[in-house]
């Protein structure tokens, strides 16, 4: 989803760092094999989280939605020297293509990869976390907040992808639309709650900022 003129947009991305070639070739396998391939964060938001992560750099980063790796890898390039990234997935069948490319990265041993339910694995973690990034089912958001924020260390950041959802958030929605319920839930969650400080940032379809005070 782009909510700016497509030619900003583009004059956006071309001004932006390049995408490494791990990376563009993990892209392009992607589009090329994998269902659904708009779920990828691609170029230009994997430069804004590879250099948050840079910014941050983290001893311990939670990803909860690894999809097919590309993100993860944005992320790690911010690691600490002996950091560690956690992602968690449930799709059993991307697993291998994660770790194909994870396996080619110089961060092949800081990234742990976990299959199952996030909300059963991310307690079992024996890790505080210095930067998080959710980007899975959208009805589960809140609770994922509320199992995360107790096992961030203070000045940690939390990074949520999705959270304008194609403009959703401010048209009607119907009964039955758990996903854009659960992020108006999840982003007025962010909003008031004094433990945070929270922005979101109008990139691609929305990708919240949250501090931990």
């Amino acid at each position: 989803m782009h909510f700016l003129p497509e030619d900003i947009d583009d004059y956006i991305v071309a001004h932006s760092q390049s995408e490494p070639k791990l990376l563009a070739d993990l892209n392009r396998e992607t589009n090329q094999k994998v269902m659904q391939p708009r779920m990828l964060s691609g170029h230009y938001q994997g430069r804004v989280l590879s250099l948050l992560s840079k910014m941050k750099m983290p001893e311990s980063i939670l990803e909860i939605g690894t999809y097919t790796g590309y993100s993860a890898l944005c992320l790690a390039e911010g690691l600490a020297k002996n950091g560690m990234l956690h992602t968690i997935d449930v799709n059993e069948e991307l697993f291998d293509f994660q770790k194909k490319y994870f396996d080619r990265s110089e961060y092949k041993d800081q990234i742990k990869q976990y299959l199952g339910d996030a909300t059963e694995i991310i307690p079992e973690i024996d890790a505080k976390f210095d930067l998080v990034f959710i980007d899975a089912d959208k009805p589960n958001y809140p609770k994922y907040f509320e199992i995360i924020i107790d096992k961030m260390k203070p000045g940690g950041i939390i990074l949520s992808d999705n959270v304008l959802w194609s403009g959703k958030v401010v048209q009607k929605v119907k009964k039955d639309d758990e996903s854009t319920l659960a992020l108006l839930e999840y982003n007025k969650m962010l909003n008031e709650d004094p433990r945070v400080e929270t922005v979101i940032l109008p990139i691609r379809d929305g990708l919240t900022l949250t501090r931990v005070i």
